[in-house]
């Protein structure tokens, strides 16, 4: 990393180890592998909790077909 002084005020020490590992110059192939990386580990992860949720709250098909055709919005003041 060059010689300049950067805030990382607000950060955390994830953020701050990923912006020093990634402070180099990259094509955009290796950026588009960073992004699609991290959005599998995201989406892994979202994965996994909405599984742990469902059956924690013992969730079945049918409850899913009651919500998705459930008003959910709230109505507007006029």
């Amino acid at each position: 990393m060059r010689n300049q002084q950067i805030n990382f005020s607000g950060l955390n020490e994830v953020q701050i180890g990923l912006l020093r590992m990634f402070s180099r110059p990259m094509t955009k192939e290796q950026i588009l592998k960073i992004k699609r990386g991290i959005v599998k580990l995201l989406s892994d992860e979202l994965d996994t909790e909405v599984e742990r949720v469902v059956i924690e709250k013992g969730l079945t098909d049918k409850d899913f077909e009651t919500i998705r055709h459930q008003h959910q919005r709230t109505p507007k003041n006029k």
